[in-house]
């Protein structure tokens, strides 16, 4: 059974520290130049793989005892946190034009450079620590999946206009907070519990 409020919490997460993430801007510029839904099915199928990967991490973890997993979960959401509020922009980085227009191209290269691009990526790290903290796969994963759909669309689509009215410092902050929220959480958890 899914939890709503577990899969609610794991999408607002996500959705933000994804929001400022190198790869909406991927999104934008691979959806400025091609057929918005043939690079959504290609960064989609990418995000649903990395979700699975990172999923499938926090749960071997839950087979911990439960004070070391929150313990755990809560130094790696500090260290995210940490992470946010230090980033620099990396800048423009160039996205290799497919020859073609064709669906199976264009999804390629959406995928392949998510699939490249958000390996190890402190998203991906954050469903395995959410996976192991809240022990319910499916909702987690779910949550995550969609967050990552979510910002992909709206860089594919949209994300010119929203960075334009939301600063992303502002993002990038309000990330950085709810994971230190959450990291504090986790340790008062372990050393309370």
């Amino acid at each position: 059974m899914i939890s709503i409020t577990v899969t609610a919490v794991v999408f607002g997460v996500v959705f933000l520290a994804e929001l400022p993430d190198k790869t909406a801007l991927a999104g934008l510029v691979l959806g400025t130049r091609y057929r918005a839904s043939y690079v959504f099915a290609g960064v989609a199928a990418a995000f649903a793989l990395h979700v699975a990967l990172a999923v499938a991490a926090g749960s071997v973890l839950t087979l911990l005892p439960q004070q070391i997993v929150q313990a755990i979960t809560g130094v790696l959401f500090l260290g995210g946190a940490a992470v946010l509020l230090l980033k620099k922009d990396d800048g423009d980085e160039e996205i290799r034009k497919p020859e073609n227009q064709s669906f199976w191209k264009v999804a390629g290269a959406g995928f392949m450079l998510i699939l490249v691009a958000e390996f190890g990526d402190l998203t991906q790290i954050m469903t395995a620590n959410l996976a192991a903290r809240y022990d319910d796969p499916l909702s987690v994963g779910l949550g995550a999946v969609l967050a990552l759909w979510a910002v992909a669309g709206l860089g594919i689509v949209g994300g010119k206009a929203l960075m334009r009215r939301v600063p992303l410092k502002l993002i990038t902050r309000i990330a950085a907070l709810l994971m230190l929220a959450l990291g504090l959480w986790s340790l008062w958890e372990a050393v309370g519990g």
